[in-house]
């Protein structure tokens, strides 16, 4: 313990004595150290941390299997059949994706955000009931009463807390619920909701329509693999008890932990991000390892002196280990802030939608997981990079040592083998991530150049949530748009306006189709399209050329005979050689009662737009007027889906939106609007994720080109300093300043060159790691795989020329008097 203490002091007095070698070592330690927290906290909230609810490992998502992949929507018939399942599951429960939005009306209306469930959610997901109860078996059937159950936030902020709520009555849509129960406050849902209510499926349900998810947890003693071996029956049962095709032969049930379906599509992204700050740590590493070695060169006369004294091999290494623990560990509390501050001020400004980190990334925090991690990687580092320079400097010749000065001590090219490959080593890394960092910026470029098909400047949306039995019905809705769109179009500035269930690029729905007179499947039907609902102008609102035929008019109401507007994509995969004007189709045909219409006439053919995401070809997509949507539709959009308004401007229109809120408003008879946006923010939103990867690797990249460049100026600097009484020499038998620079130069391209040779056969072997996350651009794009080199190749070069220019500027008389 006394030789520890001993070395610590030691240390201290090192580094204090070495303020440069000290700040520069402990600098690149913490960019190391801190990138790696600031992506192992997102990864540790993301996938390790358990979710809030009781047992959370043996709840699971129901799925519906593929072909072409899985999907976690549900149906009625589906969850009814899934509740059946006695012997694998309990507690199954039924709950939408959050819903419109409710309107809580009265003196100040305001849109709070709801929830549809059925009545074992509040047991599955292990709510606390603080106040009341939560739904009962009779209330979650159809006509089982308006009741409501209150989050905690909105009991507090908008009751006051009042302790006597339960029984009271809340004005939704100016309809009374009745409040049955507040839950408590650390009940975590995402999306966060304020209210609850019953869904009251009616069980004698043929609906087939996919509007919201399930999920239910395990029997005790009941695996996963025996879950899916029992769904695999379910779903043979439920093609025999719903003939005709609802569920393909090749279709099945499946079920899936549920924190796997939350994080499924962000794990391999969160993984590539991880290897490559691990990259960063490791070029971080070398840096700091080629510093060491510079220091133990220089100290070798003290090793050899002490090992004179008596000090053996293992003594020596002990104290150089101190000193790099002292250093990794003084790096790692700094990298632990850095991080911990970087990563959330990053997801503040770029929080890449990905789930479990909380608005804006609050929900990313230092728990025991980040800072074991941090802890264990400071160790790790410090040995890591300690390790070489303790045991090579622990071997001192003596004889020869003690009869060298300390500035010819390890000169030449031979003692620099080892910090010549940890050079290589960090040239390669860097180049690894800075052609998957040019990759991904190659995808945002990529996105940015795709044509959405609509325009999204001078675009204002928001959203309307229709509550209330007056909106159940499409006449209701349709006269609210007239009323809507009536005095919108009094607001000087507005150029267009309509409403819609669903914006470009934030989802929609998708339903089956059959094209009269041809033949169809086992289902009735001919294929499935996009289905959206949409008012008059529309197109105009967003700039969709109509290519053939015409747009809605006011005149496309109930009463009036159906019609249809297709894209492109649509006429494409359906009508590849024919007229698709003047066709009919039936849409909804077998999904349920609600989605039961007549024939609607092909009216118009509109230009595609990338609705899926830019990153996806355009869908066939089925518009309809919001007029004619069956009235069960219509009742069904009022629980999953809000009203969208969508509004052009001829100048900003932010600066309008009060005035259209306040029309919109009288319109509806006081109803609020919510999640203004324009459509600029729609489309940057929609490739966020894209943005932060890239954001993240190209910050990587760079750090990782610093660093290897600082790690080949220092070598080369340090080998000039080492070699200027070899250069004196040279210069005085006839070298010309010329070849002294280019000796030195060479000498440091040829290491960057092996680095560059195999960092490119590293990052053909790595880069298919990142494909899924790639657009528009192969994973062995030729451009990057040349441009990059190049681009690493001359940095290198600067760092070179910049020693060997002092090199050759060397006087040879003073370089001979050099001892």
């Amino acid at each position: 313990m006394g030789n520890l203490w001993n070395d610590l002091k030691h240390a201290l007095h090192m580094f204090i004595k070495n303020p440069g070698f000290t700040l520069a070592a402990v600098g690149a330690l913490a960019l190391g150290v801190g990138a790696n927290t600031a992506i192992f906290s997102v990864v540790n909230t993301v996938l390790l941390k358990p979710l809030t609810y009781p047992d959370p490992d043996r709840i699971i998502q129901f799925q519906l299997t593929s072909p072409q992949g899985s999907g976690s929507g549900a149906s009625i018939t589906k969850f009814h059949n899934w509740q059946e399942q006695t012997s694998v599951f309990q507690d199954v429960s039924a709950y939408d994706f959050g819903g419109p939005g409710f309107n809580l009306t009265g003196a100040v209306p305001e849109q709070i955000h709801g929830i549809h469930v059925s009545k074992d959610y509040f047991k599955l997901f292990g709510a606390p009931i603080m106040l009341g109860r939560t739904f009962t078996q009779q209330e979650d059937l159809p006509n089982g009463g308006k009741v409501v159950v209150l989050s905690y936030g909105l009991w507090k902020r908008k009751f006051g807390s009042n302790p006597n709520i339960v029984g009271s009555t809340i004005s939704l849509g100016n309809e009374p619920y009745t409040i049955i129960g507040v839950l408590g406050p650390n009940f975590d849902t995402d999306p966060v909701s304020d209210i609850w209510l019953p869904f009251q499926f009616d069980p004698n349900s043929v609906n087939q329509g996919h509007f919201f998810l399930a999920a239910a947890r395990l029997k005790p003693g009941v695996t996963l693999a025996q879950a899916n071996a029992q769904l695999k029956v379910a779903a043979d049962q439920f093609r025999r008890r719903y003939p005709g095709g609802v569920l393909d032969p090749k279709d099945g049930f499946a079920a899936m932990p549920l924190r796997d379906s939350i994080v499924s599509d962000v794990r391999s992204s969160l993984f590539v991000l991880l290897g490559a700050v691990g990259f960063v740590l490791l070029i971080a590493c070398a840096n700091v390892a080629n510093l060491l070695l510079v220091r133990a060169t220089g100290r070798k006369r003290e090793f050899a002196i002490r090992a004179a004294m008596g000090a053996g091999r293992m003594r020596i290494i002990s104290q150089l280990l101190t000193e790099s623990i002292l250093l990794s560990v003084t790096g790692g509390v700094l990298g632990l802030i850095l991080g911990y501050v970087g990563v959330r001020a990053l997801l503040t400004v770029s929080p890449g939608g990905i789930p479990r980190i909380g608005e804006n990334g609050t929900g990313v925090s230092l728990d025991w997981r980040v800072l074991l991690f941090t802890l264990g990687v400071s160790l790790f580092t410090g040995i890591l990079f300690g390790l070489f320079p303790a045991f090579s400097a622990s071997r001192p010749d003596l004889n020869t040592t003690l009869k060298e000065s300390s500035n010819r001590s390890g000169t030449g090219f031979r003692s620099g083998i080892a910090r010549s490959i940890l050079v290589v080593s960090e040239v390669s890394l860097a180049l690894v991530l800075l052609i998957g960092a040019a990759l991904l910026i190659r995808t945002y470029l990529a996105l940015r150049e795709v044509k959405p098909g609509f325009d999204s400047h001078h675009v204002l949306a928001m959203d309307m949530s229709l509550t209330g039995d007056r909106f159940m019905k499409s006449a209701g809705v349709a006269q609210l748009v007239r009323n809507g769109r009536d005095r919108l179009s009094t607001i000087p500035g507005v150029e267009a306006d309509a409403s819609t269930c669903c914006l470009p690029l934030e989802g929609g729905f998708g339903l089956p189709f059959a094209i009269l007179g041809r033949p169809t499947n086992a289902d009735g039907n001919t294929g499935g399209a996009g289905w959206m609902s949409a008012s008059p102008g529309y197109f105009s609102v967003f700039r969709i050329p109509i290519l053939r035929g015409r747009d809605f008019t006011d005149q496309d109401d109930g009463t009036a005979a159906g019609v249809v507007i297709i894209n492109e994509a649509m006429v494409k995969k359906f009508w590849p050689k024919g007229d698709a004007l003047g066709q009919q189709i039936v849409v909804g045909k077998g999904v349920g009662p609600q989605f039961a219409e007549g024939p609607r006439q092909i009216i118009g053919i509109v230009g595609d737009i990338h609705d899926g995401g830019l990153n996806r070809d355009p869908r066939p997509q089925m518009i309809v007027p919001q007029a004619q949507v069956t009235d069960g539709m219509t009742a069904l959009n009022a629980g999953i889906g809000p009203v969208v308004w969508a509004v052009r401007t001829t100048g900003d229109p932010h600066q309008l939106a009060a005035q259209i809120q306040e029309q919109l408003r009288q319109a509806s008879g006081g109803f609020p609007v919510a999640r203004i946006r324009t459509m600029d923010e729609v489309v940057v939103r929609s490739t966020a994720r894209e943005d932060f990867n890239m954001l993240l690797l190209t910050i990587f990249g760079a750090s990782a080109l610093i660093l290897a460049a600082i790690g080949i100026y220092g070598l080369m600097a340090y080998s000039v300093q080492q070699r200027t009484q070899e250069m004196g020499i040279r210069m005085a038998l006839g070298a010309d300043r010329g070849r002294i620079r280019n000796l030195v130069v060479w000498h440091g391209m040829r290491l960057a060159l092996i680095g560059v040779a195999i960092g490119v056969g590293a990052a053909f072997g790595l880069s298919h790691l990142i494909a899924s996350l790639l657009f528009g651009v192969k994973a062995y794009d030729p451009t990057v795989f040349v441009a990059v080199p190049v681009i690493l190749t001359a940095v290198a070069l600067f760092a070179v020329w910049m020693p060997a220019t002092r090199a050759s500027k060397l006087d040879p008389m003073q370089a001979l008097r050099v001892e």
